[in-house]
């Protein structure tokens, strides 16, 4: 083309102008279409910003607890939702999990988050551990354990127990209680990542491992019957705290008192360990002692379910009976029991009283469903830890063998098995109830659940 022709334009044809109408007509709809997915992108961008900034701050309150069956049903415009696994009824949920039980894990209800996560981390073996109190010797095999070293820590290791607890012969002086407590938390932490339940008895008076022991420089407190005597739920606040501080300087997170018992029959064994011989005596000095323990950062346990002041003979030698109705001990030995519930306290320990006129047989309360289950948690509506007396006594190897003594109180409703009198033979049978069907991984579950509440969220 000669250069004079550049820039010389001819007019459009008729053809050239149908051309450009419909470039035209495409780009505008390009257009459109471009300006609705840049609005759909924004809004999901922020949507997702809110979700996510939601995740890292907190868990939210639609995210702890189910959606209601009407929200699992309906959207927002009340168009109705997709059908999921996961979006059942209510009816659907209560046919196939335990009622006040969470539907997949047969966990308890509110159960948080933590614990639900800590649980699904645990193999069964670790879970049955945790249902056991044992004294150091059981879990290590050595004949007076006063230190926590390389045995301790490979037993713990072998078989991460919920709890420990120690007597006078495991306690020399302050340094050396201080170092063996302190160890045995770390190589418990180190085993599964939970912390022990380091426990001890310390009611005062005729029951006390360290008051009055010369090798700590604390003087024994005296008998709780001298306490209720005085009339003064603020001195029995003020003993149980002091109690509760030295025990928590020395490292114990767990004093199995206060007793109780209301002592009404004088040719009993409870008289100086229990605050009197009435409800109206003892209730609010039990009331008054688990606020002391608290404020002084240890837990407690009210014991011995459902009282057995009344009872004759010992349980550390034989069964005990006590022929009072269901209607008797609510007016009146139950009481005490009901205090330290309104207080929340946070261990309650079942004595192995049998009461026929309860529950129809000779069956010690520490096994009986009736005493447990019906009456402690359902009927006082117990949220806490339910743990029975020492299952190495008299009145409980007299009632079952060896391989039952854990699985007899966990099928009783029971959550945690003190001191049975063969640890490893105790363990193992209720691993071997669980493969039998007899007790089922649920139940297991409902129990650890507790168990973890209050060590993930009190210690």
């Amino acid at each position: 083309m000669a250069p004079s022709s550049m820039g010389r334009h001819s007019a459009p044809s008729d053809d050239h102008r149908s051309r450009r109408t419909a470039i035209a007509v495409v780009v505008a709809v390009f257009a459109v279409v471009a300006v609705a997915v840049g609005t759909w992108f924004a809004l999901s961008s922020r949507g997702s910003s809110d979700v996510s900034a939601n995740q890292g701050e907190q868990v939210t309150q639609e995210e702890q607890q189910s959606p209601s069956a009407d929200e699992q049903t309906s959207g927002e415009n009340g168009e109705s939702a997709p059908e999921t696994e996961e979006s059942q009824t209510e009816g659907e949920k209560d046919e196939s999990s335990p009622e006040g039980t969470d539907n997949e894990s047969g966990t308890p209800e509110g159960v948080s988050e933590e614990v639900t996560e800590k649980m699904a981390s645990m193999t069964l073996e670790q879970k049955v551990a945790q249902l056991f109190i044992v004294r150091p010797e059981a879990l290590t095999g050595v004949g007076q354990v006063t230190a926590a070293g390389e045995t301790t820590r490979s037993a713990l290791a072998d078989m991460p127990v919920g709890g420990i607890v120690y007597f006078a012969d495991n306690l020399i002086d302050t340094d050396q209680t201080m170092q063996m407590l302190s160890n045995t938390m770390s190589y418990g932490m180190e085993a599964n990542g939970l912390p022990l339940f380091l426990c001890v008895d310390e009611e005062g008076g005729t029951v006390s491992r360290v008051g009055g022991n010369p090798g700590f420089g604390v003087d024994n407190v005296g008998n709780m019957s001298a306490v209720g005597a005085t009339g003064d739920t603020e001195h029995a606040y003020e003993v149980a705290k002091h109690i509760g501080t030295y025990l928590d300087y020395l490292g114990f997170n767990v004093d199995f008192a206060p007793d109780s018992d209301i002592a009404n029959n004088p040719d009993g064994t409870m008289g100086l360990r229990s605050f009197g011989a009435t409800a109206d005596v003892v209730s609010p000095m039990v009331a008054a002692q688990v606020r002391g323990f608290k404020d002084a950062g240890v837990l407690c346990s009210a014991k011995h379910f459902p009282g057995i002041g009344g009872a004759l003979g010992d349980s550390h030698d034989a069964r005990i009976y006590s022929e009072k109705t269901l209607d008797e001990i609510r007016s009146e030995e139950l009481l005490p029991f009901e205090a330290a519930i309104e207080e929340n306290v946070p261990f309650v320990m079942v004595g192995h009283l049998s009461m026929p006129n309860v529950t129809g047989d000779d069956d010690p309360a520490s096994i009986s469903s009736e005493i447990v289950t019906d009456l402690l948690r359902d009927e006082l509506g117990y949220e806490g830890i339910i743990i029975t007396d020492s299952m190495g006594m008299g009145a409980a190897t007299d009632s079952l063998p060896v391989e039952r003594l854990g699985v007899e109180p966990l099928l009783a409703g029971v959550d945690m098995v003190l001191m049975p009198a063969d640890f490893q033979a105790a363990y193992q049978g209720v691993l071997d109830a669980v493969a039998s069907g007899e007790l089922t991984e649920e139940r297991i579950d409902e129990s650890v659940a507790r168990i973890l509440a209050v060590k993930l969220e009190r210690l």
